[in-house]
């Protein structure tokens, strides 16, 4: 996978530098399957098979001379999950898709005292039932769940506002569901690209979003600044803005609470 930084650019000149990638890929034994295109950010990842990145390379030197600002090695099943799919268009047509991704982590709130409260297979049972939660709102609200991380889930969305959404209708329903089990679950969300300049998959954002859920309330939802300016204007409270010392990142870290209640305010 590459990452471009570009200037100016538009979805035309994209699917066309697209287009002159394919008609030589082969020389090279590459196959350039997919793109994605922030015309916002004038960002482009280029997702490609090959023998090797000098590989990859050559072939946008030959076709367009456009070369990328970094090539990484990536596993494409991840990158599918992290992405929601790898996106699909025909060659040569004008297309316009971000990269930028909300990411979700849950974390069960003692996961391991229950396992010694309750024995394995109650405890099983939670799990299972925080799994259900999670996986059917992030159904309800087009999220792709990346990974199971043994006491939470991991899971991409490519909206803000339904990353947040999503985080609420999780803690309403496991706040029901506690009548019966006892399930508690921190959440936290950021968002940003899948690539960091320095060749790291996913980049900052998972770190951001995973050091946000250890840092959350029993019950809460944390957000990065960036989530939170996502879903300004749309109809959710929020605590007031904090900053934070979190590990792996320099300075203090904005971040926000998202409020939310147990049902929805009449």
């Amino acid at each position: 996978m590459d990452r471009h930084e570009l200037q100016g650019a538009t979805p035309d000149d994209i699917a066309a530098a697209h287009t002159r990638d394919v008609a030589v890929q082969q020389q090279y034994g590459v196959e350039y399957v997919t793109y994605w295109f922030d015309y916002e950010r004038q960002h482009a990842f280029c997702f490609a098979r090959g023998p090797s990145r000098a590989a990859v390379e050559a072939v946008h030197l030959e076709a367009h001379g456009q070369t990328a600002a970094e090539i990484i090695d990536v596993d494409e099943a991840m990158v599918a999950r992290f992405l929601g799919g790898l996106a699909s268009h025909a060659v040569g047509e004008a297309y316009e898709d971000s990269a930028f991704r909300a990411i979700l982590f849950t974390d069960m709130v003692g996961s391991t005292d229950l396992t010694q409260r309750l024995g394995d297979a109650a405890a099983l049972a939670v799990l299972r039932r925080h799994d259900e939660i999670v996986r059917e709102q992030l159904a309800a609200r087009a999220g792709s769940e990346v990974k199971h991380t043994g006491d939470g889930i991991m899971a991409s969305f490519r909206s803000a506002v339904g990353s947040i959404e999503c985080a609420v209708a999780v803690q309403r329903s496991c706040a029901g569901a506690a009548r019966e089990v006892p399930i508690s679950v921190r959440i936290g969300i950021a968002a940003g690209e899948p690539v960091a300049q320095g060749g790291d998959l996913f980049g900052s954002v998972v770190q951001l979003a995973a050091r946000l859920t250890a840092r959350a309330a029993p019950g809460g939802i944390l957000v990065s600044a960036a989530v939170r300016d996502l879903a300004q204007g749309k109809g959710f409270r929020f605590a007031g803005e904090k900053r934070a010392r979190l590990k792996g990142f320099a300075g203090a870290v904005r971040l926000d609470e998202v409020l939310w209640q147990p049902t929805d305010p009449a």
